[in-house]
């Protein structure tokens, strides 16, 4: 069972970003330095203390882990293959119940076994630079789900079992018939 963990929802909603990271990319900064110096070499006194800035981070969780893991026993099997130029978090609810979460590399697949019968919705975000403690990513986000639910079903046959097996694209792909819909941050699922 994987570690359970806040989603998107639990940062106000939005990529979890950091201020001090943003800061040290913006121009604003390397600007009001330069102009300090300027000022400096002309004999004025301009100290400045800027706030403390921070490199971007580049954190991955390894493809296929789960974030969430609430309860999964049953026989459905579902991969997902992300196509998509970022990393991606996958997740399952039944009503207002989160299922699982599952990290996916981008350009990787992944399945998960042991899917219980019944109807799902599949959200997923993409992003960058996923920061487990505030359990989303830091750069780049989305957030979106499928249109349409997943449907999940255990039968008895005569000679077996049968069950469900599906597969989720997240990037576009010719002639798939799946759309998805943009979730508002924070009405995604923890």
């Amino acid at each position: 069972m994987g570690q359970d963990l806040r989603s998107a929802r639990g940062s106000g909603g939005r990529c979890a970003d950091s201020p001090r990271v943003t800061l040290d990319t913006a121009e604003s900064p390397k600007s009001v330095r330069e102009a300090g110096r300027a000022l400096t070499s002309l004999g004025y006194d301009a100290t400045l203390r800027l706030p403390r800035t921070e490199k971007a981070q580049h954190r991955r969780l390894s493809n296929g882990a789960f974030i969430r893991d609430s309860s999964r026993g049953g026989l459905g099997r579902l991969t997902v293959r992300n196509g998509t130029s970022s990393d991606a978090v996958v997740t399952l609810t039944r009503g207002t119940r989160t299922a699982f979460s599952v990290y996916i590399r981008k350009g990787s697949d992944t399945t998960i076994r042991s899917v219980n019968s019944g109807s799902y919705t599949v959200y997923f975000t993409t992003g960058e630079d996923w920061n487990s403690r505030k359990s989303s990513f830091t750069r780049e986000c989305s957030f979106e789900k499928f249109d349409d639910k997943a449907n999940f079903r255990t039968v008895q046959v005569s000679g077996g079992t049968q069950y469900t097996v599906l597969t989720f694209t997240l990037n576009k792909v010719i002639g798939g018939n799946a759309t998805t819909s943009q979730v508002p941050p924070g009405e995604f699922p923890s």
